[in-house]
């Protein structure tokens, strides 16, 4: 059997998500879990307990949904651009209250997913939002006029 050739003048579009930056999704999409379930779980029995700590975790339960959607859907340029706004705030988030829950213990009593750095989750919330800010510098969105150029350069 012969197998059917090529004939569009368009080179076929290479899909985004491969090898790390799949991987990079699937451990945001853990890491949402993660937090989602840590933070329900803190919020319905013990808030009263802990109502900053437990409002953090779920804060970072947000920012990691919002991120691992970000990624997923990143070739879209405002989806990129919600990546960036998300792990920047990621990071910011787990070096400010890592930093804090070493400096201030009294403020972190109970822990939350960024305690300590992410002591509680292996330091994955300190290590994640470096790869992710380099998976978006490495596979940056081109802008249309950038596509339209290759496209004509392409047919050419």
């Amino acid at each position: 059997m012969i197998a059917p050739v090529e004939t569009s003048s368009h080179p076929t579009p290479a899909r985004r998500m491969t090898g790390i930056g799949r991987v990079l999704v699937i451990v945001y999409a853990v890491m949402a879990l993660a937090a989602t379930g840590r933070s329900f779980v803190q919020i319905a029995e013990r808030f009263h307990e802990a109502p900053l700590a437990y409002s953090l975790s779920a804060a970072s339960a947000v920012v990691y949904v919002l991120a691992t959607l970000a990624l997923v859907f990143s070739r879209r340029s405002g989806w990129y651009a919600v990546a960036w706004v998300a792990i920047g705030f990621e990071l910011v988030g787990v070096l400010a209250i890592g930093t804090l829950s070493i400096v201030l213990p009294e403020l972190f009593q109970h822990p939350t997913v960024w305690s300590q750095y992410g002591i509680g989750y292996v330091f994955i919330p300190l290590v994640l939002p470096f790869f992710g800010l380099w998976w978006l510098i490495t596979h940056r969105v081109a802008r249309p006029a950038a596509r339209d150029a290759a496209l004509v350069e392409a047919t050419r």
